[in-house]
């Protein structure tokens, strides 16, 4: 029996029960757009199952309990030390296990560049204005999705138990202890009483293997499900419509496209494990709550919260025996609930304030948006400012500053940063904006200088092919719902009387800012098709030496 006759039987069979051969067409059919942006996403989807697959390895070998041992293993720096049976067993996975060390390397290297990917997708996303209509609730679910990346990634580099992590986990116990009223009970109940107790380690391991990845797997096969449902987003170029999808099908191009990156990403992870070292967890010794190193930081994705609480000042009230620690309440809560409760608002607040309802399946360029560009790249710095914060005392030795001199700037900075940030990014936005706009109407120059009978010289453009004019032109911006504006009327409508109407209206100007392209659909053709000079070197060519014209 030839192979073919007997997978086409198999085939046969399976399809005779659950009859998915259709299905299978239509996925195999199914077209997807390309751009480089676009495998952001799936260098995040590859990251997790990279974690998948080491996380399985080290959970079989890794023991999550605190009780002391005595530690007697390969790393004789450390024998006779007593220990955490978690900090231990690491230990032993690193050095005793066959390729321990690297499955600890890949899977920290793996975790930090899936956190990494997320952030860089959802900054795309958010770019290019592919969080609207239909696909809000996508954008909500890869905001849920990267708070719980900082979360599993919070407990995973907690679990060794060493010095550099119990530090930031004693951090997580003061952030607890400083919500009012209910801050103590919830560190005890975490901790399973007084810090650090013997519970946390057991506990956070059934979190960080068991619980977050299951609402994980859930989550993200909710996110392909509803993107494969809804059709992916596509860049602007030629032939390429709100309708329809232009690029190459699922089966063979896709798949195979697909397969080849994921080895990348995991050939990339791993050659990263194999010469960069990270978390050297036996240089820091075990968790001991009297004992700190210097210099110590957290993984980049919690920096900008390490830097928040250094930025704070000392803020305190007493009230009836009662302690409100807003020095650390604030900036561990605040920050984070800015970014994200902001970036889960947007596309509502967006939606409201332009009156733009429509399917969106066509994405933006950065540049033709440039309020919703400027409110990323402030918020982008807001973070950088608390990034940078968070790692004070090393900059300070590095670059011979006062420790405190870092940190009044960047009291400073934290507000001037972004609001700077916002104002030359959509100045920069309108620029380019001018830029194309000039390209539409005059078309690309040739670096051909050519001299009228006049004696004036001239650079002769060519218009713009039809690619590049699918790419840079922009469609007209939507107004306000018809009636919605109170400009030229006696009477508004009624969503824009009032206080709030008014403020509406004022927030679409801002937000639907953009350089008005005269002629609007120009391609650099001119209006006869031979370019924007085409009327003027005929002109040119036609006069006579008696009569020149008129060129200005």
């Amino acid at each position: 029996m030839s192979v073919d006759k007997a997978l086409g039987s198999t085939g046969n069979w399976l399809d005779e029960r659950f009859h998915g051969a259709k299905g299978f067409r239509t996925l195999f059919k199914k077209i997807f757009p390309d751009h480089w942006t676009f495998l952001l996403g799936e260098i995040a989807l590859y990251s997790f199952i990279i974690l998948l697959l080491t996380g399985t390895f080290l959970a079989l070998f890794f023991k999550p309990s605190m009780t002391d041992v005595v530690y007697h293993g390969s790393y004789l720096k450390l024998d006779g030390v007593h220990m955490s049976e978690a900090y231990a067993s690491t230990l032993n996975i690193s050095f005793d296990g066959r390729g321990g060390l690297l499955m600890r390397q890949i899977h920290h290297w793996a975790a930090d560049l899936f956190v990494a990917a997320i952030m860089a997708h959802m900054i795309r996303i958010f770019f290019t204005g592919a969080y609207r209509k239909p696909r809000e609730v996508n954008w909500l679910i890869g905001i849920v999705l990267f708070t719980l990346a900082l979360l599993e990634g919070l407990f995973g580099y907690s679990l060794p138990d060493d010095l550099l992590s119990g530090a930031g986990l004693r951090i997580t116990q003061g952030v607890l202890q400083s919500i009012p009223v209910v801050g103590t009970y919830l560190s005890f109940f975490l901790f399973g009483g007084e810090y650090p107790g013997t519970d946390i380690i057991p506990r956070m391991y059934i979190l960080h293997v068991l619980l977050i990845p299951g609402i994980f797997l859930a989550l993200i096969g909710a996110h392909l499900f509803i993107m494969f449902h809804q059709k992916h987003t596509q860049m602007p170029g030629k032939g390429r419509t709100n309708e329809n999808v232009v690029g190459a099908p699922t089966y063979p191009y896709f798949m195979a496209k697909t397969g080849a990156f994921f080895f990348f990403t995991f050939a990339a992870v791993a050659l990263a494990s194999t010469f960069a070292q990270i978390n050297p967890i036996w240089l820091y010794g075990p968790y001991n709550p009297l004992a700190i190193s210097a210099g110590s930081q957290p993984d980049f994705y919690m920096g900008f919260l390490e830097g928040s609480l250094r930025m704070m000042p000392a803020w305190q009230w007493v009230v009836f025996g009662h302690t409100f620690a807003f020095n650390v309440f604030i900036p561990a809560l605040v920050p984070l609930g800015i970014v994200l409760t902001g970036a889960a608002l947007w596309p509502f607040l967006e939606q409201w304030i332009t009156g733009d309802r429509r399917e969106h399946h066509l994405n933006d360029r950065p540049r033709n948006a440039p309020t919703r560009t400027a409110l990323g790249i402030a918020m982008i710095s807001f973070y950088g400012v608390l990034w940078l914060e968070g790692a004070n005392d090393v900059l300070a030795d590095h670059f011979d500053v006062p420790l405190y001199t870092i940190t009044e700037i960047s009291r400073v900075a934290i507000f001037a940063v972004p609001i700077v940030a916002y104002f030359i990014t959509k100045r920069v936005c309108l620029g380019l904006q001018h830029k194309d706009a000039h390209l539409l109407e005059h078309g690309v120059e040739t670096g051909i200088i050519r001299q009228l009978p006049s004696g004036e010289f001239i650079e002769e453009t060519r218009p713009l092919d039809e690619e590049m004019h699918a790419k840079i032109a922009r469609p007209e911006p939507l107004p306000l719902p018809p009636g919605e504006t109170d400009t030229g009327a006696e009477v508004p409508a009624p969503g824009m009387r009032g206080g709030l109407g008014r403020v509406r209206t004022r927030l679409n100007k801002i937000v639907t800012e953009s350089v008005q392209v005269n002629g609007h659909g120009a391609n650099g053709h001119g209006p006869n098709g031979h370019g924007a000079h085409a009327d003027e070197d005929h002109a040119a060519i036609g006069a006579s030496a008696e009569e020149p014209p008129d060129h200005h």
